[in-house]
């Protein structure tokens, strides 16, 4: 089966770390695809492109900063599932999905699957963000790539779109598959897998064709990056 499950693996561990090491996953899409479902051409696909390759070529993923927005982020989003397991439905916890089906791997992290058919994604907002949203009625753009990243690679029914601020109601919306947004999402992470690969062939050949590179070891684990 192109789809596996890693049910016990706890995100945000080294394990965790270590299976999305290298992989194009849901929630980085946006840096490769554009709103208007056209393929990135800047400078954040560039760097997201070269830290793919980095990783695959080290093994190694380097810390990256967590605000305070992030951490209040990580016990809201557990607030919410348990709200809507008390509400709606119970939540199998799962640390990570992935799908090969295409010659290439892209993962998922969903916060949790529901039944046979069915995810959650919760997002801990802003109180300002979380009124528009529900004044709108609509998902925020800056998730709609993620939410048919996570449908394709788990090829799943549908995904509860979760949102969470405390104090304010908390709003779910139900997304099913968008096969126009998927289909995009396909050919951007093709054409993007393309050119990583030609780039990881110059790296290869750049090491055989220049003997002044010299070797080094990696001794500093702890670094922070903004």
């Amino acid at each position: 089966m192109s789809v596996t499950y890693h049910p016990n693996v706890i995100q945000g561990s080294d394990e965790w770390l270590a299976l999305r090491t290298g992989l194009l996953t849901a929630s980085e899409m946006k840096l490769i695809l554009t709103p208007t479902l056209k393929a990135a051409s800047n400078d954040k696909e560039r760097a997201h492109l070269y830290e793919l390759l980095a990783q695959r070529i080290t093994g190694y993923v380097e810390p990256s900063y967590v605000s305070d927005d992030m951490l209040r982020g990580r016990d809201d989003e557990l607030e919410a599932r348990s709200l809507h397991e008390k509400h709606v439905a119970p939540v199998q916890e799962v640390g990570f999905i992935t799908n090969d089906k295409w010659g290439f791997t892209l993962g998922y992290s969903p916060d949790g699957l529901v039944g046979e058919d069915g995810l959650i994604e919760c997002k801990s907002r802003r109180q300002k963000y979380q009124v528009q949203t529900i004044v709108l009625r609509e998902i925020p753009q800056d998730y709609v790539l993620q939410l048919q990243t996570g449908l394709l690679v788990s090829e799943r029914k549908w995904i509860d779109f979760i949102t969470y601020s405390g104090g304010l109601p908390m709003m779910t919306v139900r997304v099913f598959p968008d096969f126009e947004i998927q289909d995009a999402i396909i050919a951007a992470a093709t054409a993007f897998e393309k050119r990583l690969a030609e780039a990881h062939e110059r790296y290869l050949e750049t090491l055989e064709t220049m003997p002044t590179l010299i070797p080094t070891e990696r001794r500093v684990e702890q670094e922070m990056f903004v």
